[in-house]
């Protein structure tokens, strides 16, 4: 009979843990009907018991005294992490709970392209809710960041690489600048390693010029002989006649809507950028130039070219000239095409 009684007695335990187990596993699972993707946003001073409360009214767990029963079992009740979380569908209690005390917190991905200005990524960076326009431009003119930063210039454009981020949200606006720019150097020396062993001056001459490059060619293999057009004209005191610099000034400094085309009252606008006006480079970057710019600046190619005109509008070919009769005579093919495609 003892035996019996003990055997009765180990079949009902196992049957209770049995259970247990499958309540458990239910608690456990996602609930139906679960979101695709709820975005939790937990603050500082938030408990675990009121974030379980709120995904279980928000239908992404089962019980909200299992989750907080989880943080009593592991004591990591005062693990919580603040911050922005997208939960998946199919997400257990478990790995909610896991993803809440491990700090992992959603990140947003931005894509600058190459070329755009400070302006422009400030507008992406607010759109996409990493950090506010007036805080982003107010620290790529903040002079002590720059000196820290070893910039060399008045602001950060043209250091701002290019690139694929990944931000947290409400991310400080100079710590989004110090990364970007970061990148920029990273980048840079593996197009020129020596690079710092130029001036400071030297070296914003260089970032100036690759972004009126990076304005100004379609076809990468042209890049380098864009650059050397450019560099031609300087070492003979032409001035840069760069339409990319007055195009900047229309669309950046005056806000006016993007053109494509310019015109000869455009070409006389007022403004230190306007190299039609003005020897020189501009005084500032007009854009943040990528890879191909950069590499254009530091290594132009080799010619005597002094002029190009736009050959090809479908590819954005450019047709190279060594003297003004034979760019006149360039000018004049494109527009008898134009003419005849307008």
């Amino acid at each position: 009979m003892k035996l019996a009684a003990i055997v009765k007695r180990s079949w009902i335990s196992a049957v209770a843990v049995a259970a247990v187990i499958v309540l458990l596993a239910a608690l456990d699972s996602p609930p139906p009907g679960m979101p695709e993707r709820y975005r939790l946003s937990v603050a500082r001073g938030d408990t675990f018991q009121s974030v379980a409360r709120a995904l279980k009214e928000a239908g992404v767990i089962r019980s909200a005294l299992f989750l907080d029963a989880l943080t009593k079992v592991t004591g990591s009740g005062g693990s919580l992490q603040a911050g922005d979380y997208d939960i998946e569908r199919g997400a257990t209690a478990v790995g909610i709970h896991a993803l809440l005390t491990s700090g992992k917190e959603r990140l947003e991905r931005v894509t600058i392209p190459e070329g755009w200005t400070a302006s422009q990524i400030a507008g992406l960076l607010e759109r996409d809710h990493v950090t506010s326009r007036g805080e982003f431009l107010a620290a790529v003119r903040s002079p002590a960041l720059l000196r820290s930063l070893g910039i060399p210039g008045a602001t950060a454009q043209g250091y701002l690489f290019p690139d694929t981020y990944d931000f947290p949200p409400s991310f400080p606006a100079e710590r989004v600048v110090r990364i970007m720019v970061a990148n920029f150097f990273e980048s840079l020396g593996k197009i020129e390693p020596d690079y710092r062993t130029l001036s400071p001056s030297e070296l914003h001459d260089k970032v100036v010029m690759a972004s009126v490059v990076e304005r100004e060619y379609r076809v990468p293999a042209e890049a380098p002989e864009i650059a050397s057009v450019f560099y031609n004209r300087l070492r003979k005191r032409m001035r840069l006649q760069s339409c990319a610099t007055v195009a900047y000034v229309l669309t950046d400094v005056l806000g006016e809507p993007h053109r494509t085309r310019l015109f000869d009252k455009d070409l006389a606008v007022k403004s230190d950028y306007n190299t039609y006006l003005h020897r020189g480079l501009p005084p500032e970057a007009i854009s943040n130039p990528g890879l191909i710019s950069l590499g254009a600046a530091f290594h132009p190619a080799s010619t005597a070219f002094l002029y190009f005109v736009l050959s090809d509008p479908a590819t954005g070919a450019h047709f190279f000239s060594r003297s003004f009769t034979e760019h006149t005579f360039a000018k004049f093919q494109y527009l008898s095409l134009y003419l005849k495609t307008d």
